[in-house]
């Protein structure tokens, strides 16, 4: 466990600013229940409380699993990928989010693009291949994409048109429980 490299930090901030704004990342770490940190561990990066992160420093490397909540991965190549297991703590401050309808939560659930017949609702000025969050009707987080069209260029397109591509859903929980960690 340690903190990330000056790199890594850009990556990860850059992924992590495609779904919120700088600002907000500013709140993730300074919070009123405390100070919290971003750590790397075997490629992973989570997310603690400073207090959680000197605790979990008595442990060996080796022995340690886990940590507080991980916020996704770095590939071989660099790149970083954003796990589901960090929603709860983006949504909150998402500055762009898709509202999904009931019939298309669970096609959405299986790894299903969001179709327009499906979009309920958008954010305004959402542009094409912006981060944004994907809620249900209930105001529920059920998952994050990207943009495929423009909040005017959906208002034109046809029924059967993706709006939304998928990245990840809380349905991954079920479908890829044994590597999600």
């Amino acid at each position: 466990m340690r903190p990330l490299t000056t790199e890594e930090t850009k990556t990860f901030f850059e992924k992590l600013a495609k779904y919120i704004s700088p600002e907000n990342i500013k709140l993730l770490l300074d919070r009123q229940d405390g100070n919290y940190c971003f750590r790397l561990h075997k490629d992973r990066v989570f997310y603690a409380s400073e207090k959680m992160m000197l605790t979990a420093n008595n442990f060996a490397r080796k022995e340690l699993i886990t940590f507080g909540t991980c916020f996704g991965k770095f590939t071989k190549t660099g790149k970083f990928r954003l796990y589901v297991t960090a929603l709860d703590y983006l949504a909150p401050y998402a500055q762009f989010k898709v509202w999904v309808k009931p019939n298309g939560e669970q096609s959405f659930l299986y790894g299903n693009h969001v179709l327009k017949s499906h979009l309920g609702r958008i954010t305004d000025n959402t542009t094409k291949y912006q981060g944004v969050i994907v809620m249900s009707m209930n105001d529920i987080p059920l998952g994050f994409g990207v943009s495929a069209k423009s909040t005017q260029e959906c208002r034109r397109a046809d029924p059967s048109t993706i709006v939304t591509f998928h990245q990840a859903d809380v349905g991954e929980y079920l479908r890829t429980e044994e590597t999600l960690l």
